[in-house]
């Protein structure tokens, strides 16, 4: 990720964020572990979900989750489709969000002095 605003992950920023709250840590690492189980979604399922998410919200995960699912058993093809759901998903909320610019738009114009 050069040029990034994020830096590099570490094992060294890991520790320091261990060290400095370790009781949440381990319970967000319990949540995980629970939330990536087998239940009604077979943990191959979210961990493709994870790939997806991951492209439109944390660089730091793709490629771990990535290695997940296809440890799970996701296939190259799989991962690629749920890539390009999430790539659908992140456009088709800046076509619909395009409504707030578009009132915003209408708005300027029907404030604009006259004459």
């Amino acid at each position: 990720m050069a040029n990034s605003a994020y830096p590099p992950a570490s094992r060294e920023l890991s520790q320091k964020r261990r060290a400095l709250a370790s009781d949440i840590e381990a319970a967000f690492d319990a949540f995980g572990q629970r939330v990536f189980a087998d239940g009604a979604l077979p943990a191959k399922t979210k961990q493709v979900i994870a790939v997806a998410v991951a492209h439109v919200t944390c660089p730091y995960c793709i490629k771990g989750y990535t290695k997940a699912a296809l440890r799970h058993g996701a296939t190259p093809e799989e991962l690629m489709e749920a890539i390009w759901v999430a790539a659908g998903m992140r456009a088709g909320g800046a076509y619909a969000h395009s409504v707030v610019s578009l009132a915003a738009m209408d708005d300027a114009a029907n404030r604009a002095p006259s004459g």
